[in-house]
């Protein structure tokens, strides 16, 4: 009799004990204490080495163009990236002057062998958030998003993120047509690393 009541729990306890085991996610390459921007997840591979060297905090300088088209004044922002997703995404976020607040999700999709990136703002919610693609282009990461111009001529709205190194990096937004061979600029950023 004590046999037969025995096995059944044994039983029960083993399953009990695989699926927690099952449950135990995988979150090393997470944000931590140790690291606090998270870790490249090497199951990866090279796709997320474009994306190092801006991974941390930065104090960025902000020039946007007017509604009249001129160039306006320089702002703060602080712009912070970290891996995500156990180390598989690129996230950053910005905190601007004027209580703005951005954030931007990167996913490199092997299939395409290109990354998507889309946006999210503190001006509130859309149903479908603006996406761009793109890669690295020799040591500029460079992405696409189809746009009009004011117009109606087609083309992209291109962000490059240049002179990309250890102390910090440049970035630019602008307006250029199919062939990218009109490029009219509308914002750039000279962001300095102030912790990586």
């Amino acid at each position: 009799m004590k046999l037969k009541t025995t096995v059944p729990l044994l039983l029960l306890g083993l399953i009990f004990s695989v699926s927690l085991q099952a449950q135990k996610i995988d979150t090393q390459y997470e944000p931590s204490a140790q690291y606090p921007f998270g870790r490249s997840n090497p199951n990866l591979g090279d796709q997320l080495k474009a994306f190092a060297p801006i991974v941390g905090n930065c104090e960025c300088r902000s020039l946007t163009r007017n509604a009249d088209q001129s160039w306006g004044d320089t702002t703060n922002l602080r712009w912070e990236f970290r891996y995500i997703m156990n180390g598989t995404a690129v996230q950053d976020i910005t905190w601007l002057d004027n209580d703005t607040y951005t954030t931007s999700v990167r996913q490199y999709n092997a299939d395409s062998t290109q990354w998507y990136v889309t946006f999210f703002g503190s001006s509130g919610p859309v149903a479908k958030p603006q996406t761009w693609v793109g890669g690295v282009k020799e040591s500029d990461i460079v992405l696409y998003n189809e746009q009009k111009a004011p117009n109606g001529t087609d083309g992209f709205y291109r962000i490059t993120f240049k002179d990309i190194g250890e102390k910090g990096f440049n970035w630019r937004g602008e307006w250029v047509d199919k062939a990218e061979k009109f490029v009219y600029p509308t914002w750039l950023i000279w962001c300095t690393k102030t912790r990586q």
